[in-house]
């Protein structure tokens, strides 16, 4: 009896076993992981491939993963300006660093009021956080605001300011402490004696991570990628981002090479080879590169905040 019951489990080991089930799955997962990963960093690498080849060539032949003439024109026009695109990229900097820091602050203390169910005003700052995202004061209003009433023309604050808080950012903060925070950690720091500000800063947001990450990360693509602000406020040079000042390059030689046609002589031909095409490329590279760098840093968490949050059991 003994015997059969054996032989019986060994059957069904050997029929149900997972290992024998999944590899061929295994295999088909991970071809498809291969093609998805190669899908993504192709036209990135495409994109760097044509910044760095010949205008002339370009235009007579196209786009080309192996092109048969290489130049670096485009990003010598980029940095031939020197100092101008290093304080750019310091302003940049200086905005996506201090812009995160305030905006993380700000969503977090307000997403941990919102999650309270003892709240008192729940429903009404509720409701403040998601009419601007339905309806919009408009950009004249915007603007009067931020020169008139403010007085922050030609002010980096003027860059910082209108991202600060928005509602996406919240709700996604909102949700996790309601879904992943237990209540019976917070109703216990509570009857040992622990205030609002202790039980927030010294439990609630250790426990955070993921989300603050995630969270961080959509504000750092916000303020790295902003351009139409800087466009609004600032007229001094020393003052906008290295976008705004990489796409006032690039009007810049669009201009030139479109009138060179207009001038007769050597500089004519000189701006008619100005590079069009490579040094929009070129820029792409330039204001990617540093987040691309940065998000693989992020990513355990970025996943993490998103799916924490999502369900809750």
């Amino acid at each position: 009896m003994q015997k059969t019951k054996a032989r019986t489990k060994a059957r069904n080991k050997k029929q149900f076993d997972p290992l024998a089930v999944s590899k061929p799955a295994n295999i088909g997962l991970n071809i498809y992981l291969i093609f998805l990963t190669i899908s993504a960093i192709l036209p990135f690498v495409f994109v760097f491939i044509i910044s760095i080849t010949d205008e002339s060539y370009l235009a007579v032949n196209g786009y080309s993963l192996f092109p048969k003439e290489l130049s670096l024109d485009a990003y010598k026009m980029v940095f031939s300006s020197g100092s101008s695109i290093l304080n750019a990229y310091k302003v940049s900097i200086f905005i996506t660093v201090v812009g995160v820091i305030l905006a993380l602050i700000l969503t977090t203390l307000y997403a941990y009021a919102l999650s309270r169910q003892d709240f008192e005003f729940k429903g009404f700052f509720t409701k403040v956080s998601t009419i601007p995202m339905l309806f919009s004061g408009g950009l004249v209003a915007g603007y009067l605001v931020m020169t008139q009433v403010l007085g922050l023309k030609d002010s980096i604050w003027a860059l910082i300011l209108p991202m600060l808080l928005g509602t996406f950012n919240i709700i996604i903060m909102r949700t996790f402490f309601q879904t992943s925070i237990p209540k019976a950690l917070i109703e216990a720091a509570t009857i040992d004696g622990a205030n609002e500000f202790q039980i927030f800063f010294k439990i609630v947001l250790p426990l955070s991570l993921p989300v603050l990450a995630t969270v961080g990360l959509f504000l750092t693509l916000g303020y790295w990628n902003d351009w139409y602000n800087a466009m609004l406020y600032i007229d001094d040079l020393d003052k906008i981002p290295v976008q705004y000042l990489l796409i006032r390059i690039q009007n810049s030689t669009s201009f030139l090479s479109s009138r060179g046609g207009q001038i007769g002589g050597v500089a004519a031909q000189a701006m008619k080879t100005l590079p069009k095409e490579t040094l929009r490329m070129a820029i792409v590279v330039i204001t990617t590169a540093p987040i691309a760098i940065t998000y693989p840093f992020f990513q355990r968490y970025f996943i993490s905040g998103l799916t924490l949050g999502a369900v809750k059991e």
